[in-house]
């Protein structure tokens, strides 16, 4: 779903932006009033998890592959303005660090995955969970149907930004000069592998996540009758053990590497090298031919070692996302003392909500 360089003409990606700039703005503007310090931990982690959780790619045997975006995890826990700022930082490490989405795309990929899917999630998780007691089976059902919901509502516009890049530009030959695939196909491809197999997963990681936190650490889930509620404990127990989450998760992210290439998977929707879209659309879009950036580390791996032994590529991986997951926090926290840096500290009583509610 990381849309990349070259797939999106001028005509997209800059409203996209222009899109993003004032929801960026207003995210920080929430979470300014809302969000307090002892919080920061929590998101964070949000975005750490969001990085490592998207390295894991779910293959369809045969096909293509897909990941989860924990998007809608954060907003659960956060609020859908908190989800905002956590998956943002986590798309703009994995474009300028790892190639994983483009830079010219980063405006559509947070607006698909940023913001689209966390409140989309967010408003299905309120329907089915708000009132319940927290150790009612409403919250982890209600934030698995939220996933769900959440990464196929962001699935439909990525499939909506492909598809309509042939009518926007081509050339005399009738050629697009970026994504070849028009609605017709774009949609589908996108859409049903996402309703059948990938919004499952995304599903079955956010109730299971939310249902592990309800048995071990329930402060964190939101209080009945609120939209929101904010962490006492985000500093402490409850930052410990999603860090442990995190950090296992880095661990073991080869076997994003390993179960694709075991079942045959090839490179997910829409995100093909010029070699391949060559073979599938029977030519390259002139507007893949500019690369926007060079990224350090691409598709997690060392510039030149795309054909190295597949255990040492998997201990590369692992480096990629244990740097990720450090890059994620410390852009989180650097955000903390721009975006907070006139906030004041409530240490008593209910903190607001972190949602803008």
């Amino acid at each position: 779903m990381h849309i990349p360089d070259g797939y999106l003409s001028p005509q997209t990606y800059a409203p996209a932006y222009g899109v993003m700039l004032p929801i960026w703005w207003r995210a920080s503007s929430v979470l300014r009033k809302s969000l307090r310090n002892r919080q920061v931990p929590i998101l964070a982690l949000g975005a750490a998890f969001s990085f490592v959780i998207m390295m894991f790619n779910v293959p369809i045997p045969g096909g293509s592959t897909g990941h989860a975006v924990g998007a809608v995890l954060v907003a659960i826990l956060l609020g859908p303005w908190a989800a905002v700022v956590a998956v943002t930082i986590a798309l703009v490490i994995q474009a300028l660090m790892f190639g994983d989405g483009g830079v010219t795309a980063i405006g559509a990929n947070c607006l698909n995955m940023a913001v689209l899917m966390p409140f989309s999630g967010w408003a299905v998780y309120r329907l089915v969970a708000r009132g319940a007691p927290i150790d009612s089976r409403r919250h982890w059902v209600g934030a698995a149907a939220g996933g769900y919901v959440g990464l196929n509502v962001a699935a439909l516009a990525t499939g909506i930004m492909f598809g309509v890049q042939p009518a926007m530009a081509h050339d005399a030959a009738g050629h697009a000069l970026y994504c070849p695939f028009g609605l017709k196909a774009a949609i589908p491809a996108m859409c049903g592998t996402h309703l059948l197999v990938f919004g499952w997963v995304e599903a079955i990681v956010t109730g299971l996540v939310i249902a592990y936190l309800q048995r071990v650490e329930p402060g964190l889930i939101p209080a009945p009758r609120t939209a929101s509620r904010s962490l006492r404990n985000g500093a402490g127990a409850g930052a410990r053990r999603i860090g442990a989450v995190v950090a296992a998760l880095a661990l073991i992210s080869p076997l994003g590497l390993y179960l694709p290439a075991r079942f045959g998977a090839g490179t997910a929707w829409g995100e093909w090298s010029a070699d391949e879209i060559a073979k599938l659309a029977g030519y390259v879009p002139k507007g893949l031919h500019h690369e926007a950036w060079k990224a350090p580390m691409p598709d997690y791996s060392l510039p030149g070692r795309e054909s190295a032994p597949l255990a040492a590529q998997g201990v590369v991986y692992v480096v990629a996302a244990v740097a990720g997951v450090g890059l994620t926090m410390l852009c989180a926290y650097a955000a903390k003392k721009s975006i907070w840096r006139k906030s004041v500290e409530v240490d008593s009583g209910v903190d607001a909500p972190a949602d803008g509610a």
